[in-house]
């Protein structure tokens, strides 16, 4: 399968391709080449309502999906189609390698159908930030009046958005911005970006990927064959690493970023101003005012430090593409972060009670922490692998108490116990998703007026809701019944 010309609608016509896995980005690929001639099977390991419906909905397109069973390599497969949840450990994989059938993610599959006049992809992945910027960069494109979209690892299945699905007919973009997780780059070597930038890295999904090394050099994929520009975290020396790693074209540029005043070739900030001495004409000598801190919209009166990197590294995407300043500008005043992602819920009783579900890990959670002065933290959930030593001794001042939830909790009980043990701990022994409207009333008990209470769980969620915004749900519900109590 590897020697053909995937853009060529032939090329799969009548080929054997097994789709692992349904969901946001299995059923937009089954269809697509289902749509393009090939005798497609689709492989699930779980098998319910939801998935039972998109099997019927795959089925009248000639599709064969098989529920219950994601282990067993189909009779005939050439080619697997996975979707990123999957492992590289998977039986499925493993079978497949020993058959020689190669493995494509949802976002290599796509990358090869794009066409000969595709727009570009401006690529963000990292630890924490990926979507934040992603939209940053989409506004900030929008500004500049480009035709663009935010898609990829944010739930806009790129398959559908290379064969032009949702577009008026004629339109084209003229650039895209592309979220990539760890899992989407890790299945996707041919991808090569116009720009690409790694906003930071640390231990996350180690159980996924099997070592920090493996991570990292999944994540480091995003810069191969970049055209302009390799955009890095000079905070952070081993995004810089994987830019120094890189095979790019001729002429890419490495362009870090900073919260504090830039080099040449670096976007950073001056008193309150972000400015640019990378895509300037005299970059030793000169800066390009862009905006200011307070043009970033603010998710909790004022904009954290990480939110600042996070428009510093989309600002250096949208300037590698040749945007204005004006529009970079105008782009971060109109953009407007997405919930979860420290979200002020409410006042009650002079304690400020924020919502940041989407802290799924420990780099996450103390870039959280690190954004107020005196906190009620709730914390818990899964694990996947990662320790909290480091994130408990460096939050540590700054813990009027903790609330724990979670079936990972004693993971973070232990942390806090070696490096912050004079902070009251309520452990909750429930994962029922009730517990958090528990939580939330023991967090208002041990509360003081002027302290803020944190969901920044540094966990995943799976052990009691669907998913980040369904905890980040029951948060908010928790301390609106808060407030109406009259607490």
């Amino acid at each position: 399968m590897t020697g053909y010309d995937p853009r060529d609608p032939q090329d799969f016509a009548g080929r054997h391709i097994t789709v692992a896995g349904l969901g946001v980005s299995g059923v937009p690929a089954a269809r697509a080449l289902a749509g393009l001639g090939a005798r497609v099977t689709v492989v699930n390991s779980s098998d319910g309502e939801r998935e039972r419906a998109q099997a019927a909905e795959l089925a009248e397109l000639g599709a064969t999906v098989r529920l219950g069973d994601g282990d067993t390599l189909p009779e005939g497969t050439e080619l697997i189609v996975t979707t990123p949840g999957w492992k590289p450990s998977s039986p499925l994989f493993l079978a497949a390698e020993k058959a020689g059938v190669p493995v494509w993610g949802d976002v290599e599959l796509a990358w090869r159908l794009r066409g000969p006049d595709a727009a570009p992809w401006l690529a963000v992945t990292g630890t924490n930030g990926k979507t934040t910027t992603v939209r940053m960069l989409a506004s900030i494109l929008t500004a500049a009046g480009l035709r663009t979209a935010a898609v990829g690892n944010i739930g806009v299945p790129l398959v559908d958005v290379v064969l032009g699905e949702g577009r008026a007919e004629g339109a084209s973009y003229d650039v895209l911005a592309v979220e990539l997780s760890s899992y989407q780059l890790h299945w996707a070597p041919s991808v090569r970006a116009h720009s690409a930038t790694v906003l930071n890295l640390a231990p996350d999904h180690l159980d996924w990927h099997g070592s920090m090394e493996a991570y990292a050099a999944d994540k480091g994929r995003i810069y191969e064959g970049n055209t302009v520009a390799c955009v890095y975290n000079a905070a952070d020396p081993a995004t810089e690493e994987l830019v120094r790693q890189a095979d790019v074209e001729e002429g890419c540029r490495a362009i870090g970023f900073t919260l504090g005043t830039p080099g040449p070739s670096q976007l950073g900030v001056v008193d309150g101003i972000l400015v640019d001495r990378a895509f300037v004409e005299n970059r030793q000598k000169q800066a390009q005012e862009l905006a200011e801190i307070a043009d970033i919209a603010p998710a909790s009166g004022k904009a954290a430090p990480h939110n600042i990197a996070n428009a510093l590294a989309a600002a250096a995407l949208a300037r590698a593409f040749g945007v204005p300043a004006a529009a970079v500008r105008e782009g971060l005043r109109t953009f407007h972060p997405d919930a979860h992602r420290i979200q002020r819920i409410a006042d009650v009783a002079q304690v400020a009670y924020v919502d940041d579900s989407k802290a799924t890990n420990t780099h996450a959670a103390e870039a959280s922490l690190a954004a107020y002065e005196h906190i009620v933290w709730i914390a818990g959930g899964l694990a996947k692998g990662a320790t909290f030593d480091e994130l408990v001794r460096t939050a540590a001042g700054r813990l009027r108490a903790v609330v724990l939830i979670g079936a990972d909790r004693a993971l973070i009980r232990e942390a806090l116990g070696r490096h912050a043990p004079d902070v009251p701990v309520v452990d909750l022994d429930r994962t029922d998703t009730g517990a958090m409207s528990e939580a939330v009333r023991e967090a208002a008990r041990l509360a003081e007026p002027g302290d803020t209470v944190l969901l920044a769980p540094a966990c995943a969620s799976m052990d009691m809701f669907v998913n980040y915004n369904k905890r980040g749900e029951a948060f908010a519900d928790a301390v609106g019944e808060l407030a109406a109590a009259g607490h």
